[in-house]
C-alpha cells in the first residue's frame, strides 16, 4: 500500500499590496469594457450632467472618461487610489447603498494593470490636480489645467501582464462590449448627456433631459418608438416602468433586453426568466422580446453586492418581483394586442402562381331546405367555383345542381389537395389516408434546401437585384459582423455593403427570397452571427443562417392558397430531402390512415 505524500508545512504570509491589487483587478477588470463601466459609474455617482468617453482600439490602448461632476481635491485623488476607500458609503449601512459603486476597488485595481492618469478639480474655486500611476507605481503628482470635474485616462491595459493581455479578444470585439456598456448606462440615466468616440469617430451622442421613451428609441432601435407599449406598475414601494416591444417586434437574440434595478444595469436570471414567462405564449421559442425595464425598490429589499462587477442582484422577495414583471408586461401588452409590427407578408411562392388566389368567401347561415344537407360538406375545393356551386346547390332544385369534378386520387405519397384549414394547414387526400400539412413549415424547409443546393454548386447562387438598394440601420458591432461575412453571404445571393458606421446597403437578395422583408432578413442574419460567432458560415453552422433566410422567404401561416398552389407544394415536398421536418425540427405534415379515422368514428 502506497504511503500518502508528505505534507510540507507552509508559512502564512501577507501578500504585497501590488499583488493584492492585481488579484482584485482579476475580479473587477476582466476586459476594457469592465474598466470603462467602473469609470462611467464613478462619473454618474459624482453628479455629472455630461459624460464624454473616448476609446482607441476598443479600449485596449486608451480609455478616457471626462465628466463635469463634483471633482476631487489632491488628497482625495491619492485616497481614491487606495483599496477600500470610497465616498459612496457614508456610514456602515451597506444594505442601504444608493449609488452604482461603493466597494472602493475599481481605481486601484485598474491602476495596478495599466497606466492611469487622474485629473480633477473640485468646484469652480478649487485647484486642478493630476496624479499618474503606471501599473501600481506613482510616477508623477502635481497641478493640472482642467475645468470643474474629473478626467481619467487608462492606457496600455494589461501592458505589463502578458498572461492577461493574450486572453483579450480582438479590438472589434472589445469595442462591441464597450459600446454595450455605455449604451446600458446611458439608458439608465436619461437625465445625463453621453458622448462616445472610438478611434476619432463619434459613435453615440445623447442629450440630457430625454424622456425614457425617446432615450430608449434612440439607443435600442428607432422602430421601437412605434412598435412598443409603455409599462407602468406600482405595488406598494415597488415601481416597475419602461418600454416593451410588441410581440411581433422581436429579435433572434436576447441582447436587446435592458434590465435595470434602482438605475443599475443588471443581467439577473430572475428578471430574464420573468420576461420570458410574460412573452411565453406570444413569441416563438427562438425569438426574443425587445424591451427596457426599470425596477425601483427600497434599498433594503435588494442586495447589490452579490458579484464584484455588480451585474447580479438578489431580492428579498423574488416572487413579488417576478409577479410584477409578468403582470406588468402582460397588462401593458394587452393595450397593444391589436397592433402588429409586421407588415403584411409579401413573399411570393415562386412557380405556384398557376391561378389567382381566390379570397375566402363570407360565411352564410344554413337554409332550412333539406337540400343543404345533401352537399358533400367535408369536401373543400377551389374557393370561387365551389362557393358558387354551393350557393347554386342550395338555392336550385336537384335537377339543376351541378358540382365541379374532383381530381382523382393518384399514387402521390402526400395525396391530392382538397383545401385549407384556418388558412394555415393544407388538407390532402391520399390513397391510404388523410394528410395535414403545415404550409409555412413545409415551405420553409423547401426554401432552405434550395438555398443549400445553390450554395453547394459552383459560383454564386441566383440573386434578385433590388431596383433601389435598401439601407438597413443596425448598431455598429452588427455591421462589423455582417461586413466580415459579406463574401460568404454573397455566395448565397445576399449582397451587402457597408454604408457608414451603423448601416448596411443591400443590393440583392437570394432569388428564392425575392419579395420578402429585406430589413427583417438582414437584422435576423446579423443576430445569428452575433449568437453563433464569426465561424458561423463555415461547415454545418452555415445552415443556421440559411434557415433564417429561408424563414423570411416562406409563405406565411394565414395566407389563402389555391388548389394548384397547394398541389405544387405537395409535389415539391415529395422530391425534396428532409421535407418531413421544418428548419426548427418540427414536423411539416402528419397522416391519419384510413384505419385511424375509422377508429375515431367507432367503425373499428
Amino acid at each position: 500500500m502506497s504511503q500518502p505524500p508528505e505534507i510540507t508545512r507552509r508559512t502564512i504570509r501577507r501578500l504585497p499590496e501590488n499583488l493584492v491589487n492585481r488579484i482584485a483587478a482579476g475580479e473587477v477588470v476582466e476586459r476594457p469594457a469592465s474598466a470603462l463601466k467602473e469609470l462611467v459609474e464613478n462619473a454618474i455617482d459624482a453628479g455629472a450632467s455630461q459624460i464624454a468617453v473616448r476609446l482607441a482600439e476598443g479600449g485596449l490602448s486608451l480609455i478616457e472618461v471626462t465628466d463635469d461632476g463634483c471633482g476631487m481635491r489632491a488628497d482625495e485623488i491619492a485616497l481614491a487610489l487606495e483599496r477600500h476607500a470610497t465616498s459612496k458609503l457614508p456610514d456602515e449601512a451597506i444594505e442601504l447603498v444608493a449609488t452604482l459603486g461603493f466597494r472602493g476597488e475599481a481605481l486601484p485595481s485598474i491602476a495596478s494593470v495599466a497606466r492611469v492618469t487622474i485629473e480633477s478639480r473640485a468646484g469652480s474655486q478649487g485647484e486642478a490636480w493630476a496624479r499618474v500611476v503606471d501599473h501600481g507605481m506613482v510616477v508623477s503628482d502635481g497641478p493640472a489645467a482642467l475645468p470643474p470635474g474629473t478626467r481619467v485616462r487608462v492606457e496600455d491595459l494589461f501592458g505589463k501582464v502578458p498572461a492577461r493581455r493574450k486572453f483579450l479578444r480582438s479590438a472589434r470585439a472589445e469595442w462591441a462590449a464597450s459600446l454595450d456598456v455605455v449604451r446600458r448606462l446611458a439608458l439608465a440615466r436619461p437625465d445625463i448627456g453621453f458622448t462616445l468616440e472610438h478611434d476619432g469617430r463619434r459613435a453615440l451622442q445623447v442629450q440630457p433631459g430625454d424622456t425614457l421613451a425617446a432615450r430608449t428609441a434612440q439607443l435600442v432601435a428607432r422602430e421601437l418608438h412605434d412598435n412598443a407599449v409603455a409599462v407602468d406598475l406600482v405595488r406598494g414601494s415597488f415601481h416597475l416602468m419602461g418600454v416593451a416591444g410588441l410581440p411581433t417586434y422581436n429579435r433572434g437574440v436576447a441582447d436587446h433586453q435592458y434590465l435595470f434595478v434602482n438605475g443599475r444595469p443588471v443581467k439577473d436570471k430572475l428578471m430574464i426568466g420573468a420576461v420570458r414567462g410574460a412573452y411565453a405564449d406570444m413569441l416563438a421559442r427562438d425569438r426574443h422580446a425587445v424591451l427596457a425595464l426599470f425596477l425601483e425598490v427600497p434599498p433594503e429589499e435588494v442586495d447589490v453586492n452579490v458579484h464584484p462587477a455588480k451585474t447580479e442582484v438578489r431580492f428579498r422577495d423574488p416572487a413579488l418581483v417576478r409577479g410584477m414583471i409578468v403582470s406588468g408586461l402582460r397588462q401593458a401588452l394587452m393595450t397593444g394586442d391589436r397592433r402588429s409590427a409586421q407588415a403584411p407578408d409579401a413573399a411570393a411562392m415562386q412557380a405556384w402562381q398557376a391561378e389567382p388566389i381566390a379570397p375566402m368567401p363570407p360565411p352564410i347561415s344554413a337554409p332550412q331546405s333539406s337540400l343543404f344537407w345533401q352537399l358533400p360538406a367535408a369536401r373543400v375545393s377551389e374557393a370561387g367555383q365551389v362557393w358558387r356551386g354551393y350557393e347554386a346547390a342550395v338555392m336550385a332544385p336537384p335537377a339543376a345542381r351541378a358540382e365541379p369534378a374532383i381530381e382523382a386520387v393518384t399514387s402521390h405519397p402526400l395525396g391530392v389537395a382538397r383545401g385549407q384549414i384556418a388558412a394555415t394547414y393544407i388538407v390532402a387526400e391520399a390513397e391510404d389516408g388523410l394528410v395535414l400539412v403545415d404550409q409555412h413549415a413545409a415551405h420553409e424547409r423547401l426554401v432552405l434546401e434550395r438555398l443549400r443546393a445553390a450554395g453547394a454548386g459552383e459560383g454564386t447562387a441566383p440573386a434578385q437585384a433590388l431596383l433601389l438598394p435598401e439601407v438597413v440601420e443596425l448598431d455598429e458591432p452588427s455591421c462589423d459582423r455582417l461586413e466580415e461575412a459579406a463574401a460568404e453571404l454573397a455566395a448565397y445571393g445576399l449582397a451587402l455593403e457597408r454604408f457608414g458606421p451603423a448601416a448596411m446597403l443591400v443590393r440583392s437578395v437570394p432569388a428564392v427570397l425575392k419579395g420578402g422583408d429585406v430589413q427583417a432578413l438582414v437584422r435576423d442574419v446579423a443576430d445569428d452571427l452575433a449568437k453563433n460567432g464569426a465561424a458561423l458560415l463555415l461547415g454545418e453552422k452555415r445552415d443556421l443562417v440559411l434557415a433564417t433566410m429561408a424563414c423570411h422567404g416562406s409563405v406565411r401561416a394565414g395566407r389563402v392558397l389555391s388548389v394548384a398552389e397547394m398541389n405544387a407544394l405537395l409535389r415539391e415536398m415529395e422530391v425534396t430531402p428532409r421535407s418531413g421536418q421544418c428548419n426548427h425540427g418540427r414536423p411539416t405534415w402528419i397522416k391519419l390512415a384510413h384505419g385511424d379515422i375509422e377508429k375515431l368514428f367507432g367503425r373499428k
